[in-house]
């Protein structure tokens, strides 16, 4: 079997989905789906989720509810599973996103701690909010701190856990084994000012495409759960609450965006292995040489610094 596997990644907003979309026309493939939040359900405008497939298979996105248990080790089960059916049908897998440790389960085979949920404190951690969590991680793990989504309650919550636990860093625990697929893993080079114009345009195209209403909708029926802490959605409470106006609302969304990104951009530049390229004809060649070669490392530990 074909162990061949293709990474399309980059920032929010950098033109990934479309790219992986068009590679994956050309060369029979199937997207699997490496955002941590498109995986939900009913979370679809302020996720950017892919209105036209344009006949392509889309792969873990819209599987889980919001209110149910999800974290990286489910996540790189599932995908695994999806992968190899992918392969296993003779079809080329695109595993597409910006998560970068989504993307890094598989990539290098991450091996979690295994810790089970610890009810007690997860109920005390879920009362405080993103940036209480936050503070108390950084105390916890400073390093891991540089790296973490500090808008996503439920990381960080998962995060503190592990690290109370085990008394380790929540970034230490989580060990490489080898490599089960053969991977490429290509970035989408854009400009600083190129991309903060195409958030800014993103946020404007939610916004007049309902946003506001399906996160009301969303607080109503589920409440004020960590998925929903989550940018595009968290920055509606006080809204509802009249604390702030609908531009505020607009600014705040824009301003935990682009510091979502340029967190990304840190998170993936510490991985030599990525290819950064803007070109299609050049990444279709790229693509075209990989498929034809034998197995390469795909190892961390055998990068280049």
């Amino acid at each position: 079997m074909n162990k061949k596997l293709i990474v399309i990644l980059g920032p929010t907003a950098s033109g990934k989905t479309e790219m992986a979309m068009r590679l994956s026309k050309k060369f029979k493939g199937e997207i699997v789906s490496a955002d941590s939040r498109q995986i939900y359900k009913e979370m679809n405008i302020g996720t950017a989720k892919p209105k036209k497939t344009f006949g392509i298979p889309h792969h873990l996105i819209d599987i889980i509810k919001l209110d149910q248990e999800f974290n990286a080790a489910i996540y790189k089960k599932l995908a695994t599973k999806t992968i190899k059916d992918i392969q296993k049908r003779g079809k080329i897998p695109f595993l597409v996103g910006g998560t970068g440790l989504y993307i890094w389960t598989i990539v290098d085979n991450l091996k979690f701690s295994g810790i089970s949920a610890q009810k007690e404190l997860r109920r005390d951690l879920e009362k405080k909010s993103a940036k209480e969590l936050f503070r108390f991680y950084k105390k916890l793990d400073p390093k891991g701190a540089k790296f973490i989504d500090k808008n996503n309650k439920r990381r960080l919550i998962r995060a503190i856990e592990v690290c109370k636990v085990t008394g380790k860093s929540f970034w230490q625990e989580r060990k490489s084994e080898k490599p089960i697929f053969d991977t490429l893993q290509i970035g989408i080079k854009i400009e600083k000012r190129i991309l903060e114009k195409r958030i800014e345009k993103r946020i404007n195209q939610m916004i007049k495409m309902g946003l506001e209403k399906e996160a009301k909708t969303l607080f109503k029926k589920y409440g004020n759960v960590p998925t929903l802490c989550t940018i595009g959605y968290q920055e509606w409470f006080e809204f509802f609450e009249k604390k702030i106006d609908k531009e505020t609302v607009k600014k705040e969304i824009l301003k935990h965006t682009l510091s979502y990104a340029k967190r990304q951009m840190t998170w993936f530049r510490r991985d030599k292995r990525i290819v950064w390229l803007k070109d299609y004809k050049r990444i279709v060649e790229l693509i075209k040489n990989f498929l034809k070669s034998e197995k390469i490392k795909s190892s961390k530990n055998n990068q280049s610094s």
